[in-house]
Formats: C-alpha cells, sequence, structure tokens
C-alpha cells in the first residue's frame, strides 16, 4: 500500500477514533477513573510501541502508524472501555505538550534561526565556501563527526545544530540527507553519555543519588560503555573506509546520482528554496552559529545556576535543558535579529517572515514528537513497562553474576527502543544494577565497592549502553526524530538506513559485554576496551572487503 493511500487511511482512523468517541462520551459520560489496568506492568505493556513501530516500518507513514499505537495503549490502560481510553488520551496529550513546551518552543526557535540564515545567504555562501575547500566526501564526513562532538553538551541541541549547519556541506558533495541523519544521531548521545560536562552527566549522577560517589560512577564506567566508545569507533573507521551497506548503501549510491532523498517522502525538500541575499557571507551562518552555542551553554549554566549550582561543574549537574535551551535560543535569537539589522541583511518585515517560515519546518518534528511523547508516557506510566522490565533483571540477577552485564545491555536496548528514552531506560535500570552488583546492596555502597567489585562497572556500562542503543534505533524517541529533522530527512528513512549500522554496532557490544564479564577479574579494565575496539575494526574490515567483492563481482 503507497504511502498516500496510507496517510489518507490514517486521517480517516483518527477521525473514526475521535468521533466514536465523543459519541460515546455524550452517551455514557462517567468519570475518568484511577484503577490501575490489569495490564499494567506485564507484558502487554509494551504492545502499543511494538504495533506502532512495526506499523511504521511496513507502511512508512509514521503519523498514522503513531496514533494506532497511542490508541492501543490507551485502551489497554482503560481496560479497553473506550470513554475512559479518550479521556486519558486527551489529558495525556494536553500535558505532554504544556509539560514539553521548552523544547518545542527551542525547536521553533531553530527552525527560526535555520531560516534567518538562509534568507541572509549565510547557508548558500558557507555552502559555497564548505564545497571549494572541503575538497571530498570523507572530508565532509569529518567536519560533521568533528563538529558533533564539538556540541557534546546535549543531543538535542547537538542533532540540530549539527544538521542544519553541515547539510549545506553534506549536499555539496552528494552524501544522503539520510547519511547526514545518521552522522548526527550517532554522534549525539553516544557523546553526550561520555561528556562530563552535559546534561547527561547530570542525569545519570542524579539517578544513582549518591553526592559522593555518583560523579565517581559516571566517569569510571565510561570504558565500560561499549556501545558509545565502539559507535564512535565504527563512524571512525566506516569514514576512512568509505563502507556503506544495507539500505544506506542504496541512499549513498543514489545520492552520488544526484538524488539526495531516494524515496518519494521528501517533507523538507522545499526548504533551501527559499530567496536568499545573493551578497550573504560565511559570516552570516558561522556568527549566528557562535552566537547560538554561546546563547544555548550559557542558558544551560543559569539554569544550573537557578537550580542552586554554585561552580560550573554543579551548574551542568543542576541544569534543566527545558528551560536553559529555550531561555538561551531566545537570547541569541534576538541577538543575531540585532546582527542582520546591522548588517543590512535583510529588511525588518523579511525577518520577521522568518518566524512562521521556521515554525513551518518544524511542524513534521513538532508532530512526531508529540506523539511519541504520549505513546511513550502509556507505556511508561500508563501500562508500567518499566516495572515489568525491572522485574526481569531482578529475577535473573542473582543466578548469571558473570552475565549479566550482557544481559542487561539487551534489556536496556529493549526498554529503550520500545520507550523512546534512555534516561527513562537508565533511570529504571541502574538502581536495580547497582543493588544486584554492590556488597550489602546500593544502600552500602562504597569507594571500595568500585574499586574491589570491577564488574560493577561493567554493568554500569552495559545498562548506560544500552539505555542508548535503544533510544538509538527507536522511531518513537525524540532525539531520533531530531536527528530527521535537523538533517531533513524522511523520519522512516533515517530510521531504515541506521538501524544496521546500530544492530552492528549493538552486537559486537553485546560479544564483547559476555567476554568483559568472564575475563573482567584476571586482567585490566584497558585490556577488554582494547578487545572491544579490535573487534569492531576487525568487524569493518570485513564488510568492507565483503563490499568490495560485490562491486568486483558485479563489473564483472
Amino acid at each position: 500500500m503507497n504511502s498516500a493511500r496510507m496517510r489518507k487511511f490514517g486521517k480517516l482512523l483518527i477521525v473514526l477514533f475521535a468521533l466514536a468517541s465523543v459519541l460515546m462520551t455524550v452517551a455514557f459520560a462517567e468519570g475518568d477513573g484511577e484503577a490501575v489496568s490489569r495490564f499494567y506492568g506485564t507484558i502487554w505493556s509494551l504492545l502499543p510501541p511494538v504495533v506502532a513501530i512495526a506499523l511504521a516500518l511496513i507502511t512508512k507513514e509514521v503519523y498514522s502508524s503513531l496514533f494506532i499505537g497511542i490508541i492501543v495503549g490507551f485502551l489497554l490502560q482503560a481496560d479497553f472501555h473506550p470513554v475512559n481510553a479518550f479521556n486519558l488520551f486527551i489529558t495525556e496529550l494536553g500535558g505532554n505538550i504544556g509539560g514539553n513546551a521548552g523544547i518545542l518552543i527551542f525547536l521553533v526557535i531553530l527552525g527560526t534561526m535555520v531560516a534567518l540564515m538562509i534568507r541572509a545567504g549565510g547557508s548558500k555562501a558557507y555552502g559555497d565556501w564548505a564545497v571549494a575547500h572541503i575538497k571530498t566526501k570523507s572530508g565532509a564526513l569529518w567536519a560533521t563527526f568533528i563538529l558533533a562532538i564539538v556540541l557534546g553538551v546535549d543531543d538535542y541541541f547537538n542533532n540540530l545544530t549539527t544538521g542544519n549547519v553541515m547539510r549545506p556541506v553534506t549536499d555539496g558533495h552528494k552524501i544522503s540527507r539520510a547519511k547526514l541523519a545518521y552522522m548526527c544521531d550517532a554522534t549525539a548521545a553516544p557523546v553526550c553519555i561520555m561528556m562530563p560536562v552535559s546534561s547527561w552527566a547530570a542525569a545519570v549522577t542524579g539517578v544513582i543519588n549518591n553526592e559522593e560517589l555518583g560523579f565517581q560512577i559516571f566517569l569510571r564506567a565510561i570504558p565500560y560503555n561499549y556501545y558509545a566508545v565502539l559507535t564512535m569507533v565504527f563512524i571512525i573507521v566506516m569514514t576512512a573506509l568509505n563502507v556503506d551497506y544495507g539500505p544506506m548503501k542504496t541512499h549513498e549510491d543514489n545520492a552520488a546520482k544526484g538524488d539526495l532523498y531516494t524515496t518519494a517522502e521528501r517533507p523538507f525538500a522545499g526548504a533551501e528554496e527559499m530567496k536568499f541575499n545573493p551578497n550573504g557571507k560565511v559570516i552570516d551562518l558561522i556568527i549566528p552559529v557562535i552566537i547560538l552555542i554561546i546563547g544555548c551553554v550559557g542558558g544551560l549554566i543559569y539554569a544550573g545556576y537557578l537550580n542552586g549550582g554554585t561552580t560550573l561543574l554543579e551548574m551542568f549537574a543542576n541544569t534543566d535543558a527545558f528551560f536553559g535551551l529555550p531561555f538561551g535560543s531566545g537570547i541569541a535569537l534576538i541577538i543575531n535579529f540585532i546582527y542582520f539589522i546591522i548588517r543590512r541583511s535583510m529588511k525588518f518585515t523579511e525577518l520577521m517572515d522568518c518566524l512562521p517560515e521556521g515554525f513551518k519546518q518544524m511542524v513534521p518534528a513538532i508532530l512526531i514528537l508529540c506523539f511519541a511523547w504520549t505513546i511513550g508516557g502509556v507505556t511508561r506510566y500508563g501500562l508500567g513497562a518499566p516495572e515489568f522490565v525491572a522485574g526481569i533483571v531482578e529475577n535473573i540477577g542473582p543466578g548469571l553474576h558473570n552475565m549479566l552485564p550482557a544481559i542487561v545491555f539487551l534489556i536496556a536496548c529493549g526498554l529503550g527502543f520500545a520507550t523512546g528514552t534512555s534516561w527513562g531506560t537508565f533511570g529504571i535500570l541502574l538502581p536495580i544494577v547497582l543493588e544486584i552488583f554492590t556488597p550489602g546492596g546500593f544502600d552500602n555502597l562504597t569507594v571500595d565497592a568500585l574499586n574491589n567489585v570491577p564488574i560493577l562497572m561493567v554493568g554500569i556500562g552495559a545498562t548506560l549502553g544500552g539505555a542508548v542503543c535503544g533510544d538509538h534505533c527507536s522511531p518513537i524517541s525524540d532525539t531520533t526524530i531530531m536527528a530527521s529533522s535537523g538533517a531533513q530527512c524522511y523520519h522512516i528513512n533515517h530510521v531504515n538506513t541506521q538501524l544496521p549500522y546500530a544492530m552492528t554496532v549493538a552486537g559486537i557490544s553485546f560479544v564483547n559485554y559476555v567476554i568483559t564479564g568472564l575475563i573482567i577479574d584476571y586482567v585490566p579494565q584497558i585490556v577488554c576496551l582494547v578487545i572491544a575496539i579490535a573487534t569492531t575494526v576487525g568487524t569493518m574490515l570485513v564488510i568492507g572487503k565483503v563490499n568490495h567483492s560485490m562491486r568486483v563481482h558485479s563489473v564483472r
């Protein structure tokens, strides 16, 4: 069934569900009901995201797929009472829009900034400069990778800014939008989860809830966060060897012929067609981006200061991205307005035209995010999927001590994939893992335990790595959606093309958690890390050799 038919079918389902719910509300109006669903904490709690993800991958239509998954979730939460299901849906959707308003505002500001840089001619000038000075495709990919690492303070900011800044460069070197989206997504959360000065470090420290040891645990677990570390190794080797495979290879082959999108679905295809100032300069992109970076980092620091931080580290530990990012980017937007007025890049009316233009560019991301937040909410809170998964971990923990890191990694991957959140995943699993591995339990956690129980750090690294992996792969993850938006890539194309790459790294990580669990008591941790890196490089060399053989065979 083609996507146009699916869109019509999805719209019909939405209308029918809304109409039926309203009619039943009028006929059978009852209270919301606070009783816990009989499906709470059972395997059925995973059904909504499974339905949404399966439909999205089959139909290639994300809006109706997410909506149907939401319907399934609220019907389960309401024990199939349609009136209560409708009331729960409206309450959850409204709460998500209100509770996440800061991120939605940040998205709109980012869209406006992009519109400003295009209208001022900065994006065109930078694209022309980059094509002239960055001579190769690999050079464009290296530049994207380095920028993403530099912007590793926050994954939302990283995804959107890297995609928007590097898009003219990658377009000029015929790199597909799917490849750009992967580069953004794969260097956002994996970098942030290893960055000591970031919102992620603060989140992990907060979950551990031990002021003295929380940050030490975060730092010591980094070498065992195989998914994050090996994703970086994977990208480096992939770029150095120019290796692509799976659906990504199809997209890259088509991009080399001039088609950056491959599929007919290209919701951002007209964004570059905005009129622009032909006298624009490269500084009309670089200076606004620098102002944006300073504004966002400053906003995060200020939010941490308001929350009681007195040192720079404490400010980052106490920051609130939902306040800091829109606050800082809002100030940056005002400063950039003034900059463009001084530069006489455009008239005041043209500046104001960029506000609705930026909003229009972000509508697809905003709509998908609202649906993704809603299905994630009903899965986590309404149906208790984390409790179901936590019960599995607690049951298998004592019997499989050395194999537990590998098992925890798989469970964290599954939970992150199903719920679309890495923070929620490690928020549930970390206390359980700490309780299982710490002698005497989590309340007795000491420096001696960190020094003398090496597998404790392996378990924590596996939890964090699995959470990032599941989030990275999930079509309903907000960071996955933002990577699609930043690269202006059709969301399902991004999911389909990056999944084989993410699964390759996940498979290597799982094998190495098995190996590490067996040898960690006998070798230094650096040996385990070297083995993990070596297996990644070896796997990529094999894939590259197979690809080369296939190309030679096809030529013959």
